[in-house]
């Protein structure tokens, strides 16, 4: 049945050509003429995402939502960047982005109460479905030749301070960063548009900055943290031309807010690739700029007990984030920073005559001050970072009522977390108060009582001296010779 329509089909379609050949001609010609254009123009950059198994139903839908409402007013919208990337890799996306023509107040009038615009270098809207957020960029052109300083803003060593000069796709492309996150999708066609060529570069394992490799670092030196970052988790390689200047500008980083570099450092340290990303930040200079105050505490052979600490607890947080487990960036800091604050209290008892609790507290203080002078970390993670520190003196105390009150501790698996490691790096007593306080955990209240009873008879409490009072003599009275 479907055959017998085909052919009326091709019956009457000479016929109509015949019959206005003379009217349609130049229409036609005209109209192949464009499309002919419209290919040439598109060959490259557009390409059917069904060829890499990409379909709109992979997608978040209050991403593809967002994208069908601004196209429903008319605007361009298109999911965009690392969501992309991870698909074409074979992973499972967190975030979807969103990228259009639209201004952002434009956005906020469409979205309406959904919308919140933020950010003052980077204009941005929040669309909120719930706790999921889609973040949604405006289309970004090149700065150099505009002058008002609303829009565009740079520092004397080239970094951008204020960046919204809006443009089209095309020059979107070229703003972004890296060719394998300059990805766009439209999820009306099922298209992906890719204008530098990065597809192929993933399918190379190739890592490539769009642009002068030193002007796109001076433009925002923190994607060079961003460099190191997709190295370690995509297992890509930096191309050379983008390798080489890392070492020279590595300094550009101190220009970065601390706050900034702390939720970037979390983004390196904390995503289960820890490790990897440890070593890739000492091979490119750049562990130094984030934690100059460890930088003392290493050495040529990397086995010191403050290095050593670093790479177990990188191992652990790796670990426990394969396993789907909670982690807190207070523990990963405390375990980080121990050794230095070790050496602080020792420095504080020996030279200032401090007792074990005051010099801690004096110590914390100082090296907390130090952290927070290149990252900011905010007061809820520094106060946790306290607390697993104070109690590394409490775990000491294994008589009376202490362990259970230690137990009582809300950051007390923290606390014992961090003991186990040390135990591991120091080895000696430590092995054996982590396996006591092991055991202690585990154990019902009668072992309990028995487990401090035995310590009680290996470490008796020194019996306090009493001393008499003396009674004052009665002055004698002074006799009257007179």
């Amino acid at each position: 049945m479907f055959g017998k329509k085909k052919k009326v089909r091709q019956q009457k379609a000479p016929q109509a050509k015949a019959h206005s050949r003379r009217v349609e001609q130049p229409v036609t010609q005209q109209y192949v003429k464009n499309t002919a254009n419209q290919s040439h123009r598109y060959d490259k950059s557009v390409i059917k995402a069904t060829n890499f198994g990409i379909h709109p139903r992979m997608f978040s839908r209050n991403a593809l939502s967002v994208v069908e409402k601004l196209q429903r007013q008319g605007f361009e919208a298109y999911i965009v960047g690392g969501s992309i990337r991870d698909m074409l890799l074979g992973k499972h996306p967190k975030d979807f982005d969103v990228a259009t023509n639209a201004r952002p107040e434009q956005v906020q009038n469409i979205f309406q109460r959904q919308c919140r615009l933020v950010g003052r270098r980077f204009r941005l809207a929040h669309i909120m479905f719930g706790r999921d957020i889609i973040e949604v960029a405006t289309f970004r052109a090149n700065h150099t030749d505009v002058r008002n300083e609303r829009q565009a803003k740079q520092s004397h060593d080239g970094m951008l301070l204020r960046d919204n000069v809006y443009g089209t796709i095309e020059q979107d492309a070229e703003r972004r960063d890296f060719t394998i996150n300059a990805l766009y999708y439209n999820p009306q066609d099922n298209t992906l548009r890719d204008y530098f060529n990065g597809i192929e570069d993933l399918k190379a394992g190739k890592l490539r900055l769009i642009g002068d490799p030193i002007t796109r670092y001076q433009e925002d030196p923190v994607r060079m943290l961003r460099a190191i970052r997709f190295m370690a988790k995509l297992d890509m390689f930096l191309e050379k031309p983008s390798e080489q200047p890392i070492h020279e500008l590595a300094h550009l980083l101190k220009n970065i807010p601390p706050a900034r570099l702390f939720d970037e450092s979390l983004k390196l340290l904390q995503t289960g690739h820890g490790v990897k990303t440890y070593r890739l930040l000492h091979q490119y200079g750049l562990f130094e700029q984030l934690f100059p105050s460890l930088i003392p505490f290493f050495t040529e052979k990397e086995d010191s007990f403050a290095e050593r600490m670093i790479v177990t607890a990188l191992t652990s947080t790796d670990e426990r984030v394969a396993d789907k487990l909670r982690i807190n960036p207070a523990f990963l800091f405390a375990a980080f920073f121990w050794y230095p604050l070790r050496e602080k209290v020792e420095m504080l008892k020996n030279e200032g005559g401090l007792n074990n609790h005051d010099a801690y507290v004096l110590a914390g203080n100082e090296v907390l001050d130090l952290f927070c002078q290149s990252l900011t970390a905010p007061r809820r993670h520094t106060t946790v970072i306290r607390d697993i520190w104070f109690l590394q003196l409490q775990l000491l105390k294994r008589t009376g009522s202490t362990p259970v009150r230690v137990m009582e501790h809300p950051k007390f698996r923290a606390a014992f977390d961090l003991l186990a490691m040390r135990a591991e790096v120091e080895g000696g007593d430590t092995i054996e108060l982590a396996k006591w306080w092991h055991e202690y955990q585990f154990s019902n209240s009668d072992q309990r009582n028995q487990l401090v009873k035995e310590q009680q008879t290996l470490r008796p409490k020194p019996k306090k001296k009493y001393f008499r009072s003396r009674k004052r003599r009665k002055p004698r009275p002074i006799e009257n010779n007179q």
